[in-house]
Parts: C-alpha cells; structure tokens; sequence
C-alpha cells in the first residue's frame, strides 16, 4: 500500500505530464561543472552583492553560465524567490530561484506552478545560471533556467538538524539503521555523503595496488570463477551445476591453482583482483562473497613477500590516508616498515604461555579445551593449532604482525621449511585482531603436493567439509615444472575497513549479503472487524499506516479520530465519523 506521499508523488507526475513537460526526458543535460569545481575555483570578484535581477556575471567567461545537476536535498519557497539545495555527486550547494528570471514573460506557470507545487525533496533537475556570493558569505548558484530530469516517487529519509539550548548540534532522523543502510545503499549514499566517501577510498586503496604491482612489470589476469575443483584454499564451496555439461561447478574460493598453472606457462609475476565465495558464517569480517588480490612470482620466497606486502601496503596506506599512522577505533596502526615478526609457535607461546611445537593431536585437543575452546572429533592437529591462534593471538595482534612459520599440516599447498622440520614456510599478515595477508614459498615438488592433497582427502573423510579437494590437473601442471615462487592473498575488504576505520565489512561492500527482506506484515479486514472496527472503516486506518491491528493499538485515540476526520474528506467517504468513544475502543483503550 502507498503511502500519503506516495500517491501525492504520483499524482504530480501526472500532473507534469498534463502540462507536457516529460518527468524523464530521453536527451543529455550538458553538465559543464561540479559542486566541487565551484567550490575549489570560484574566486568572487569584490566584496559579497546583493541578490538582485540586475547582477549577471555573463561576461565571465568561466562562471557566468554554468550548469549543473543533481537532487533536491532542501526547498525554501518564499513568495517570489526561493533558495533550494542541490547535491551533486561532489557535495550541496545553494540555489536561487526567482520568479521573474524563471519567467520573463506573463506566464509565470514555471515558477508559481511547476517549481512551488510540483517539486519535491530528492528530485533531480537541471539549472542553468551564473556563481555568485551571498551577503552572507554563501556560494550559490543563481538559476535563469531550471530543467526536471527525474520525477522521484519516495520521499526520502529527511534528516533534521537542530541547535540546542547548549550550542550543540543535533540530528534527528537520520538515516542510521544498519539493516535498512545496508539492504537500501541507493538511500545511504544520498543522505550520508561521508559513506560515498569511504567506497572512493576503496578505489584509491585498489588503484595503489594495482600501480604497485603493475609497475613493478607483473601481468594482471582473470581466472575461472566457474570451477570443476573448488582448491586453493580450505573453505566450504558454493556449488551449482551446468545444464549443458552436466556436470557439478563450485564457486571459486580462491584463484590460486589457477594462477600457479600461469607460473608453470612461463610468465614471471601474475595477479588478479578476485571475487571469491565461500559458503560459511557471517559477521564483522566475513562476507560470502569477498575480493582479495593473489599474485604469484617466480624465484622469489615468503621472506622476499614479507618485505613486498610491507613496502605496499604502506604505500597504499600513503594513498589513500595520506599517512602510514591509521586511526582504527581507539587505537593508531602505522603501517610504517619494518612490521614485527613472530613464528607462529612463538605467538601462541606468548599468549598463553604454553609450548605446542612438540605437541600431538590428543595434547593439543587438551590446550585447546582449557582454554574454553569448542573442539570435535573432526579438527586434526592443524585446525586445533588455528584454532588457540585464532583465541589466543590473533585479538592481541593491533599493530601490523608477521606470524610465520606454520605447522606443515595447516598448509597443504606450502614448500616445508628450509631449516625447520616440521614446519612451512609460510606467512600472514595480521592487523587489528584479524588476518589481512596469507602468503607461501609455494609448494612445487609434485609428489609431496600429492601426499598433501591425499592427507586432506582423509581429513574430508573424517567430516571436514572445508578440507582441499585433490586437483589431478593442477598435479599434472607442477609435473612440468613450476619455478620456486612466492605467492600471496591480501584482503582487499578487510584492508578497506582498516583504511577506512569501518567497524564492519557489511561498511566497506556496496551490497553485503543479506537476509531475505520481511515482508510487511498486514491484517485482513476481517481481523479489523474482530478487533470492533467497522469494514468501511479499515481503508481508512491502512491509509493512515496502521496496517495491523497491533499498530491500531498502539495510536493515540484523540489524534486518530482527528486524522479520521481528513481521511473522510480525502477518501470522499459516505458514512458518518465514528464517535470518539468507537475509535477508543478500537484502539484498546475504552474509557
């Protein structure tokens, strides 16, 4: 059901339409400037002037005929001349509409008609006019022409800025809720300017990585989302399947093996900026779906990564904060090299003062259950291990860490260590309590990534269902020869939310994944009639908003019957108004 603005909105759509003026014209509006290019580069020649008809600056060649566009964010009508707010993708500015520059001849229909009564807030138009100050000190935009290029038909969340008796600034309802931020971003970016901030910043952050990587020669790729093997990682897949081929495909969880196979073909350094999926919880810092860039290059080793993700990340952190310094809630990260550097066993050591490096399978389920871990029959020595790390290091880790050096079972696709049996030699990187890196010396030895691939097997047999498939092809392409390479994830989400001081990754996508949308609950008109509300009265209440009966209960019974009154008149109705005493026992609350 619509609401009262709703068909109002309609109706002056209509209205345009009578008049012959199309609500959504076909052709271009020349956009000459921007909100911003004014701000920046208008220099008032003088001191502030008056606003009068005879000021025109349309000797100025840059200012004196301007246009521009965007949405209606407020609307002050005042007789003959009124000021507006226009927000264009780079900010608001002023403009002022005077009725006899709308209109010069004897038809003032455009201003008295078209702009008073059938424009709205969150309506997009068109002006055409000349930059000048106010007395007041206000950048504005004095309009001789103004064009409609989009008839808007829901009123926007109008969000109201008060003073109060302090001096303070107060807002009142403003668009804040998660859920509906997250669910309507279209709405969010338009009320909340500082959130179309935050997505600019992730096209900076994404821009540094690529020119990092781009110029140091390395080839940027794309790889099958689509895969016959979900590998590269140890996560639960979303799978689908393909009509034509009749076969299973699971969505990508990690480009990896792919960009491997692009090692072995010849190329030196790859990298792909990647949407991976992956079928498992969600919360501050998982999404199902999730970008990350993987890049891979020959000869190198996870020491060589280690001072790569370094020398990067603080250059993306100079791009796009303009500082190494972060502030991240109540804390300041500086991104500035050298990061520290911890085994993983050291780490653990660390936190919970206890030395695992020795211990077994049984030992470790013992650690972890101490510590109030949940632990089942299904988690090896590898998840038991990511799992203390993950309770007892990893919240503790603020400031940019390197654990290095993990147990050879929590790394199936990692080279073991040069001088540590046992071991592999592999890195994350983790950052304010969570990994934003994962990187290897990768495993090139075909046979020893085979018994690797079949102790996952096994552990999928035991009920691991995040456990690595075996990938005969990928087994086929290291058979060739794969040269020694250093390959890394980085989390682009993440690293985002970092950069941005985002509590949560749902902050840093457009479009995070959510639940299904409620429907709107609504009571059928023989509730209303159960509930002691005559029938020809139940429109009445569901224009009003009280689509149930629990609304109904809830309303003030005075102004109900006041609004029933302007509902009669608007609805045409032919009956008579209820008695005060009717609608209080409608609501419940009978004197």
């Amino acid at each position: 059901m619509l609401s009262e603005q709703e068909v109002n909105r309609r109706q002056k759509r209509e209205e345009l339409m009578r008049m012959g003026i199309d609500p959504y014209p076909a052709e271009l509006f020349d956009v000459t400037t921007t909100v911003a290019d004014i701000r920046a580069n208008f220099q008032p020649d003088g001191p502030e002037t008056a606003i009068t008809s005879e000021m025109d600056l349309s000797g100025d060649e840059r200012w004196g005929n301007v246009q521009l566009a965007g949405r209606l964010m407020i609307i002050r009508i005042s007789g003959s001349a009124s000021f507006a707010e226009l927000q264009d993708a780079t900010g608001r500015i002023q403009v002022y509409f005077r009725r006899d520059d709308i209109c010069p001849g004897e038809d003032k229909t455009l201003y008295n008609t078209v702009f008073k009564k059938l424009l709205d807030i969150g309506d997009i138009i068109g002006v055409r006019g000349h930059i000048f100050t106010t007395k007041t000190g206000e950048l504005s935009v004095y309009v001789k022409e103004f064009k409609i290029l989009n008839k808007s038909l829901r009123p926007l969340p109008v969000v109201k800025e008060v003073i109060n008796e302090k001096g303070e600034k107060e807002t009142y309802d403003a668009f804040t809720d998660p859920e509906q931020r997250y669910r309507q971003r279209y709405v969010d970016l338009i009320v909340n300017p500082h959130v179309r901030d935050v997505f600019v910043k992730r096209t900076k952050l994404v821009n540094s990585i690529r020119q990092f990587l781009s110029q140091k020669g390395y080839l940027e790729v794309e790889t099958p989302i689509l895969q016959p093997i979900h590998g590269g990682a140890t996560a639960r897949p979303f799978r689908t399947h393909h009509n034509t081929l009749d076969m299973t495909l699971y969505m990508r969880i990690a480009n990896e093996l792919y960009l491997k196979r692009l090692i072995v073909g010849g190329y030196d350094g790859v990298f792909e900026f990647a949407k991976d999926f992956r079928n498992e919880g969600m919360d501050r810092t998982h999404n199902p779906e999730f970008t990350q860039v993987e890049f891979y290059v020959a000869y190198k080793d996870y020491i060589w990564m280690m001072d790569t993700i370094e020398e990067m990340v603080e250059k993306v952190a100079l791009d796009v904060a303009g500082t190494t310094k972060v502030t991240v809630g109540e804390n300041v990260i500086d991104f500035k090299r050298p990061w520290k550097r911890l085994t993983m066993f050291e780490a653990i050591q660390e936190y919970t003062g206890v030395d695992v490096s020795a211990m077994g399978e049984d030992e470790l389920r013992q650690v972890a259950e101490s510590r109030g871990i949940k632990v089942d029959s299904t988690m090896g020595k590898s998840k038991l291990i990511d799992e203390l790390f993950g309770d007892a290091c990893e919240p503790n880790l603020i400031q940019p860490t390197f654990i290095t050096d993990y147990p050879v079972e929590m790394s199936p696709l990692t080279k073991k260590h040069r001088s540590k049996p046992g071991l592999v030699e592999r890195f994350e990187a983790i950052c304010n309590g969570k990994e934003i890196a994962n990187a290897y010396s990768e495993l090139n030895d075909p046979l020893d990534q085979r018994e690797r691939f079949e102790d996952q097997l096994r552990l999928a047999e035991r009920g691991d269902e995040e456990a690595m498939a075996l990938d005969e092809d990928f087994l086929r392409a290291l058979e060739y020869g794969m040269p020694p390479t250093a390959g890394v994830g980085l989390g682009i989400d993440r690293l985002t939310m970092i950069m941005t001081n985002q509590p949560s990754i749902q902050d840093v996508l457009f479009f995070p994944q959510m639940r299904p949308e409620k429907k709107l609950e609504q009571s059928s008109e023989s509730d209303y009639v159960e509930a002691g509300v005559p029938a020809e009265w139940v429109p009445a209440l569901q224009k009003l908003g009280f689509l149930t009966v629990e609304q109904l209960r809830t309303a003030n019974p005075n102004k109900l019957f006041n609004d029933l009154g302007g509902v009669r008149k608007k609805l045409k109705m032919d009956v008579p108004m209820p008695a005060i005493a009717d609608v209080r026992s409608w609501t419940g609350q009978e004197a």
